[in-house]
């Protein structure tokens, strides 16, 4: 459910006479970034569809195809496509964006990859304004498809959902966000080799180790533009889900006691990746009318996988989002109709203006993030003390403008966060037990965009 992020207590008498003129004066109780607002009317589903039929045109995009692609066929050209779309959109961005095919060879893996194959990412950076703010926000979708036989190269494999859904939502995300400028970095990537086991993802987060960027979100985007669902036959345009790991991967290699002091705290279900969904529901949620995002607390489905998890695994906040319904008669299938039923991931099955709706979350989830401050600093809870109520202390962020912070509060069995108190100062005393609650803090930019939220460190001395 929305939660409304003012809350208004007035008096009965206040509430008679505001409901007399409430013609004249309305009460907004959800703030909205106008530019945010203002970003979102220029999505379309006219654009997002030609995107579709743009990816849909290749035939196949197989990642194997690219040995054998030719001019109009294949994942070379399909490539080459959403290159010179993000190149189209550089013009219009002031000479922020720049657009490339990250490309290398893959050897033979006696797997999914049969013999050395060239694969691509093609990436587009809208570089930050601000040359102090280093972070870096990611979003990406898989552009290679595949029919019932993954290596299959001269099957048609339409791809229009799976995963032509967040490949066109990362080109809209590109053409709209391209015109305006942000104090940190945006990337958008069609990564390659989805489907013959996370390949592109795999090179693009080692690469974000290695190079050492400071990613600090990757909204992954897989099939995310059908209502309903086979079998079940259930069709619902309001439900989006996202998945997030609960306890961290890299804990498996933890020699820091960090799973000691996330068991004694009892904070195993906010690690950066669940604190990163939060903030997609709550800001997603805010912006984008008639979609409920609903929180998966699993990494990922049962027998799936997807380009979030080589992030996740090298310790990067990084979310799977997909529709809520999926209908396997469309995924991984060859095109024909068998019993009465037609297989095949076309572009006929989808529901544009859901995957409308679900891009809008994205990209008000970007530019939240890209236009706030930087999370605050040294965030810690006194629990030197038996008290019943609760004292935070903070330091400002490192890079951002701030007008102020929110300290936000939930009971330890709630999945969401409950209250905000806003403060200007870099601490608060709160009248609720740090026993019976879990707290955070955020930085807000002048313009009210909010930082990720950061968990205080208990401070023992």
């Amino acid at each position: 459910m929305k939660q409304p992020v003012l809350n208004t207590v007035r008096s009965i008498g206040t509430l008679l006479f505001s409901i007399l003129l409430a013609p004249a004066f309305s009460q907004e109780i959800v703030n909205r970034d106008p530019q945010i607002v203002q970003m979102l009317s220029e999505m379309s589903t006219d654009s997002l569809r030609a995107h579709i039929d743009g990816l849909v045109r290749f035939g196949t995009r197989n990642t194997l195809s690219s040995l054998n692609s030719t001019a109009t066929r294949g994942i070379t050209p399909a490539r080459q496509w959403v290159l010179r779309k993000f190149e189209q959109y550089a013009k219009q961005s002031g000479g922020r964006l720049t657009a490339k095919l990250d490309t290398w060879t893959l050897p033979a893996d006696g797997r999914r990859v049969n013999q050395p194959t060239e694969i691509a990412n093609v990436m587009a950076t809208l570089k930050g304004t601000d040359p102090t703010d280093t972070r870096i926000f990611m979003v990406q979708g898989h552009i290679d498809s595949r029919a019932t036989n993954v290596m299959s190269t001269s099957v048609d494999a339409p791809g229009a959902n799976d995963d032509g859904s967040g490949t066109a939502a990362v080109i809209e995300l590109c053409r709209v966000m391209s015109k305006y400028s942000f104090p940190a970095t945006i990337v958008f990537v069609a990564v390659s080799g989805e489907e013959q086991g996370l390949l592109g993802a795999e090179h693009l987060a080692e690469k974000a180790v290695q190079e050492k960027w400071d990613l600090e979100a990757l909204l992954n985007n897989d099939i995310m533009g059908s209502n309903n669902s086979s079998e079940t036959r259930i069709i619902d345009n309001t439900r989006l889900r996202v998945f997030s790991e609960g306890l961290p991967a890299v804990l498996l290699k933890d020699t820091t006691g960090r799973i000691g002091q996330i068991r004694q705290f009892g904070t195993e279900n906010d690690g950066k990746t669940r604190t990163l969904a939060r903030y997609f529901k709550e800001v997603g949620e805010r912006y984008v009318d008639n979609l409920e995002v609903v929180m998966i607390y699993r990494n990922d489905r049962y027998l799936r996988g997807g380009d979030h998890t080589p992030f996740v695994n090298r310790g990067f906040a990084a979310v799977r989002i997909t529709e809520m319904n999926e209908n396997y008669e469309h995924q991984h299938q060859n095109v024909r109709n068998e019993a009465g039923v037609e297989y095949g991931d076309l572009a006929k099955f989808m529901d544009f203006d859901y995957l409308r709706k679900n891009t809008g979350v994205n990209l008000a989830t970007l530019a939240n993030l890209a236009k706030s401050p930087t999370v605050p600093q040294n965030v810690t809870v006194d629990v030197r003390n038996l008290t019943n109520s609760t004292v935070l202390y903070w330091q400002a962020p490192k890079v951002g403008k701030v007008r102020g912070y929110y300290v936000l509060m939930r009971e330890t069995h709630m999945p969401f966060w409950q209250k905000k108190f806003y403060t200007t100062k870099l601490g608060m005393t709160i009248p609720y037990s740090k026993d019976n609650y879990y707290f955070a803090v955020q930085a807000v930019s002048e313009e009210g965009n909010e930082s990720l939220p950061v968990l205080p460190v208990p401070n023992l001395r």
